[in-house]
């Protein structure tokens, strides 16, 4: 089973109008003026598109080709990047990039077009991880007549032979997850029905059915699972890694638990890091701040879970040639450095190395609400036990 997340690149302030839950507060922000408005909408937007793509194994990035507006949406201040970035940090190991307003008069279903935004856009896919010969899907398409999306859109785009969008997505494999490693479900979201505490997550690892006894991470309250409901079949007795579920739980309230904590089987409960060496790839950074050293503080988001945290120290930053580290500390790293740095956050989070599970070892690091680097936890250097 696939879980595939669209995201439709638009303005970020005319986006968050369709979250009606979140009206009510960004009206009163906005009466506060117009800037406050625009950076609640923003942090609203994202916080529910990290959400989401953490959950998610297909990215579906729909683009415009109409003149103009694929380069506003890349270039300079536009989300395209952004989105991308965010998308591979977060897990969403495949992309399907959706070309949309090709009937457009300035494009009129031109492959020259077409492929001058593959030229343009390819070389930052492959700098943030995708493989475009392996992971990356392209179609273009009119959401506007529907071509190409149910149906191939036959004589308007002879040059294109591949499947209509709905077939491309059904035929894309299923990734691989290991169902028999330990559980780790993280907590996008709690609440309570008929009486009981229920937990939402997509379970990246292990193998959970009615009652087996689980812990919650970090505050490492133990409780037993009651029921499992997938939204595809309903309530089931198991489930496996990849797949998103709803979890009963036994004797334990809502108020212990928040989104960014995991689910664990009793005894096997993953570690609660206070202070870990990390590898970064500084993607980009902001005006006022052009370099990154010691002391530099933003925000972690890593797979459910969002915290502040420092740059202690840096240890080492990787020459661009040699690809080896080098053996001095360096005092500052810049826009397109990947570097070895030790961090701390404010409070412990639940996370795993890198190389134990990818999921929870991944994480992006964002400063005044624009993604700066993405990165990789390498080493434990404090738990919440000896922290």
């Amino acid at each position: 089973m696939l879980c595939i997340s669209a995201s439709i690149l638009m303005d970020v302030t005319s986006a968050s109008c369709s979250l009606s839950s979140e009206r009510h507060a960004l009206t009163s922000l906005a009466q506060r003026s117009e800037r406050a408005s625009a950076s609640a909408a923003r942090a609203i937007v994202y916080v529910k598109q990290i959400g989401g793509a953490a959950q998610a194994d297909v990215g579906v990035v729909v683009i415009s080709a109409r003149q103009g507006e694929f380069e506003a949406g890349f270039e300079g201040q536009g989300q395209t990047r952004e989105h991308t970035t965010l998308a591979k940090t977060l897990g969403v190991k495949q992309l399907v990039i959706v070309v949309n307003k090709m009937d457009e008069q300035s494009v009129l279903w031109s492959q020259d077009r077409y492929t001058e935004i593959k030229k343009k856009f390819t070389p930052f896919l492959k700098s943030v991880g995708y493989n475009p010969k392996t992971d990356v899907n392209w179609i273009p398409v009119s959401g506007y007549s529907g071509a190409n999306i149910k149906e191939p859109a036959g004589d308007m785009c002879t040059w294109y032979k591949g499947p209509p969008l709905l077939q491309l997505l059904d035929d894309l494999e299923p990734l691989s997850r290991d169902s028999n490693g330990p559980i780790r479900l993280p907590v996008l979201d709690r609440y309570k029905e008929k009486g009981s505490t229920v937990v939402l997550g997509k379970l990246e690892s292990g193998t959970m059915k009615v009652g087996d006894m689980v812990t919650m991470m970090p505050n490492k309250h133990t409780t037993e699972i009651t029921f499992l409901t997938l939204d595809e079949t309903g309530d089931v007795d198991r489930c496996k890694a990849g797949e998103i579920v709803t979890v009963g739980l036994k004797d334990i309230n809502t108020a212990d638990i928040s989104q960014g904590f995991v689910l664990c089987g009793a005894g096997q409960e993953l570690p609660v890091m206070a202070e870990f060496e990390a590898q970064l790839a500084i993607i980009d950074l902001l005006p006022n701040k052009p370099i990154v050293s010691a002391g530099y503080d933003a925000v972690i988001h890593v797979h459910t879970c969002t915290e502040e945290i420092a740059i202690e120290e840096l240890l080492s930053v990787m020459n661009k040639k040699t690809r080896k580290p080098s053996k001095r500390k360096p005092t500052f790293v810049r826009k397109g450095d990947i570097v070895t740095v030790r961090m701390v956050v404010q409070r412990p989070i639940c996370c795993e190395l890198f190389e134990t599970i990818q999921q929870l070892g991944r994480f992006t690091l964002r400063d005044e609400g624009k993604t700066i680097a993405i990165g990789k936890i390498t080493k434990i250097v404090s738990q919440q036990s000896d922290a």
